[in-house]
């Protein structure tokens, strides 16, 4: 119960970037003709396009491939339990599909292809929650009283702490919100819009869509907890849910529907799951390799290459971007979970504010967004490797904390000087 903060967290940092960010990021991508978010800063600070460019791309690049090996890895565990494929193979079928469409259609099919995979994923995360509740019905299960009788570290909001403990549990969760003001694979979609009227559309959509989904998965794990407790499943699956080393509990999500569901209703379900891995993965190649051929190689190049020699040169650093995180796939220890919180700190933390003090404060200057990019990355690493276990704090919210104070300080310590500022 303690992961509805998490999912308020989300829920409010998607609400904050569409209602507050949105337009204010399509003017700036307008008036700058920026592609991408790290092209957007560097264009900002004129005389210091190279060094801003290229430390912000390879910030992109590296957190990226942790959240790419995610999706790839998810995938795999999705396949592994509908037809018992081994994890290797749910891997290798999942990775190659993404980075084959990528590599035909660039963004545009990306685009194209995560609206398609949006409407699988709402359409399961709506159906299976109302599968759910007729089983438990029908089997005379009550999902509240089962979830009320188990321990609090259950069945807690805070795990069963109280005091400064549960302050910084509720912190923790709710701190995924502040990533989200510095994802380049969400916000490069909103500095792609075309006009104010597509961004209310989108804004509500998004928001909408955001809350159901979250109310969707929230009760799935709930309810494949209740059916677990209940004896309903087999005593082999029972063993599959409980292996804590093997991140076991990840599997949820396929468990119920194939156990519950005749087998044409649960292909479609389970294709809702692995478009969820399918439309981020996707996103997070295009962005990466654009971070490598237009942010590096353009930075450094003194030739441009001709459209033609573009397009393959792009398709080849997406196929590279791929493999790479495919290898990752296949030496992961960490959980799904694990992996995404990671990658969504790093990110976060380092862009997320220099984003918003880019977008809100006139007196940001070149060595902030320095500084929030250099103490997001390694207050991250840090506090990922070295205090989280101690502490029970997030990395999410410690590292985003320190980048955001460490942009402000050297903002004030090294501010722009009038004739250099990119006034707004």
């Amino acid at each position: 119960m303690q992961e509805l903060w998490t999912a308020f967290g989300c829920v409010l940092g998607i609400t904050f970037i569409w209602l507050v960010m949105s337009d204010r990021l399509r003017k700036e991508a307008d008036n700058t003709g920026a592609l991408t978010i790290t092209s957007l800063i560097s264009k900002k600070y004129p005389g210091s396009e190279k060094l801003i460019g290229t430390l912000s791309s390879l910030i992109v690049i590296f957190f990226l491939l942790f959240y790419i090996e995610a999706q790839f890895y998810g995938g795999g565990k999705v396949l592994y339990d509908t037809f018992g494929l081994d994890p290797l193979w749910g891997i290798v079928i999942g990775s190659l599909i993404v980075v084959f469409y990528c590599m035909i259609g660039g963004f545009i099919t990306v685009v194209a292809t995560d609206v398609f995979q949006a409407i699988l994923m709402i359409i399961s995360l709506i159906a299976l929650p109302i599968i759910l509740l007729v089983v438990a019905a029908d089997k005379n299960i009550h999902i509240a009283e089962t979830i009320a009788r188990a321990n609090e570290s259950f069945n807690s909001l805070t795990a069963g702490k109280t005091g400064m403990p549960a302050v910084l549990l509720i912190l923790s969760g709710m701190s995924w919100a502040l990533g989200y003001t510095g994802q380049p694979q969400l916000l490069t979609r909103m500095m792609a819009i075309k006009s104010k009227k597509d961004i209310t559309v989108a804004k509500w959509v998004a928001v909408l869509w955001t809350i159901v989904a979250y109310c969707g998965a929230i009760f799935i794990g709930l309810a494949g907890y209740v059916f677990v407790q209940s004896g309903v499943f087999s005593e082999d699956i029972v063993t599959r849910l409980s292996d804590v080393d093997g991140k076991g509990f990840e599997l949820i999500f396929p468990v119920v529907v194939n156990w519950f569901l005749m087998p044409v209703l649960a292909g479609f379900m389970l294709s809702g799951a692995i478009s969820a891995m399918m439309s981020t993965a996707s996103s997070e190649i295009i962005l990466c390799s654009s971070a490598i051929t237009e942010d590096l190689y353009g930075n450094y190049s003194k030739k441009k290459l001709s459209a033609q020699k573009s397009l393959w040169f792009n398709r080849l650093i997406t196929l590279v971007v791929g493999m790479v995180a495919f290898v990752m796939a296949l030496l992961v220890k960490d959980s799904v979970f694990g992996l995404v919180s990671y990658a969504w700190s790093g990110i976060g933390s380092s862009f997320g504010p220099a984003l918003l003090l880019l977008l809100f404060w006139k007196k940001f200057s070149r060595a902030g967004v320095i500084a929030s990019l250099l103490s997001g990355t390694i207050g991250t690493i840090l506090w990922k490797n070295f205090f989280e276990t101690d502490t029970g704090i997030s990395e999410r919210l410690t590292s985003f904390v320190f980048a955001f104070l460490m942009a402000v300080l050297f903002s004030y310590l090294f501010p722009e000087k009038p004739k250099t500022l990119n006034a707004k």
